[in-house]
């Protein structure tokens, strides 16, 4: 197991977690190299048996460590801006396994794209397929396109995670897409390829994926009939990890479900996975400033809705533990980060054992944490730590005081 405990100290594969603490100072993250590859391995395994190519969903955590680490397992990458393309070169990651997502791709990021060679733009509105063509004709380059099609299910997630239904403003209405299809083949520098669908994030049902892929079946078949044969078909990501008491599909059960629908078709599959990859494989330290009894018992951490956002963002729940255990009396505990924010909430009403000075450990925080930290009321940003059995390795360094206005600039003396 990644993580355990010994002598009852929580430890992440053979590191002790306040050694971390002690070494690397907190609020931290942690995460685990083999906890990350192992689940990996586990979409490579469920879908050996046909052509497929899993692509890493860059921003549920973008590191390049962690980047670097896929891209050597043979990970392709799904992004969503021209950044996190950058990243995944500066990482050793193969564009040609780099599909591009998301509904606002600018000219510049659409020219390095194809500059570099991507495997396919995710296209996710008319608008959009009007300036690959003319940046694509501009530039002498042919873009290998895939719809986004929105086929109109319901994930049954949070609401602000969800990206499969007519009302959300991601992909074409699966209702429009055939006849999109006819016009992108059509026009110049246009290289029609495939089609893609993403439903939404923390999916915990398998039903409504394999909605959606008969829904995109039928769209395909119809457009063979018509002349339009497609390459490949990306059935997304978002399959959930559990945080607290979900039972989401592995992806064995993931590929059994979906098996009969993908049966004798020629087309090579793509997924997204992103928090399944890395979230269950990331801890987040940090340090009890303080314990303020009252109506409400607090402990504050150094830790805040600026390392974190998702449990300010979305009412999320994740598993609190002191990486310690110890004799002292148990007690219900707000855990809060210093940022003046009433939203700054880490964990409501958890059963822990606390003092000042002591070390608790946020679990699931290898997705959607770093990622989203920000730099409000000027707080620097944590460091970043991979652990490779009893090696920790420092892959992002704690910022300074002074990075905090770095780029910025003083207004000359007048």
């Amino acid at each position: 197991m990644s993580f355990s405990r010994q002598h009852g100290t929580l430890t992440v594969e053979d590191c002790a977690v306040d050694d971390l603490a002690a070494r690397f100072g907190t609020p931290l993250y942690v995460y685990s190299r083999a906890a990350i590859e192992s689940a990996w391995r586990a979409y490579d395994a469920a879908f050996a048996d046909r052509d497929h190519l899993i692509c890493y969903a860059v921003k549920a955590n973008g590191s390049l460590a962690i980047l670097q680490l896929l891209a050597r397992l043979g990970s392709g990458f799904d992004i969503v801006s021209g950044g996190e393309l950058e990243r995944v070169l500066q990482a050793g990651g193969d564009p040609g396994r780099v599909v591009f997502s998301g509904v606002g791709k600018t000219t510049a990021e659409i020219e390095r794209a194809l500059e570099v060679g991507i495997l396919a733009f995710n296209v996710e509105s008319e608008s959009e397929l009007e300036r690959l063509s003319e940046v694509a004709t501009r530039l002498g380059r042919e873009a290998p396109v895939s719809l986004r099609v929105n086929p109109d299910v319901d994930a049954r997630t949070h609401p602000y995670i969800s990206t499969g239904l007519r009302d959300n403003k991601f992909g074409i209405d699966i209702h429009a897409a055939e006849a999109v299809y006819t016009r992108a083949a059509e026009r110049p520098g246009l290289r029609v390829e495939g089609l893609d669908f993403h439903i939404g994030s923390q999916l915990t049902e398998l039903e409504p994926l394999a909605d959606a892929l008969s829904r995109s079946l039928a769209l395909v078949d119809r457009l063979a009939e018509q002349g339009l044969p497609l390459k490949h078909l990306d059935i997304g990501g978002g399959l959930g990890i559990r945080y607290e008491n979900e039972t989401p599909p592995s992806p064995a059960a993931l590929a059994e479900s979906l098996g009969a629908l993908l049966k004798d078709r020629p087309q090579r599959v793509l997924m997204e996975p992103g928090r399944a990859i890395v979230g269950a494989a990331g801890l987040l330290v940090s340090r009890v400033e303080y314990l303020k009894p009252g109506h409400r018992d607090f402990a504050i951490v150094d830790a805040a809705m600026t390392d974190l956002l998702r449990p300010a963002l979305y009412d999320a729940w994740q598993r609190i533990e002191a990486v310690n255990t110890t004799a002292d009396e148990t007690r219900l505990y707000d855990v809060v980060g210093p940022v003046c924010e009433t939203a700054d909430v880490l964990g409501r009403e958890r059963a822990l054992a606390l003092s000042p000075g002591a070390l608790v450990a946020i679990f699931d925080a290898g997705a959607y944490g770093f990622v989203m930290a920000s730099q409000y009321n000027a707080r620097p940003r944590p460091a970043e730590v991979l652990v490779d059995g009893a090696e920790a390795h420092l892959i992002r360094a704690r910022e300074r005081v002074d990075d905090l206005w770095r780029g910025e600039h003083l207004l000359e003396a007048p």
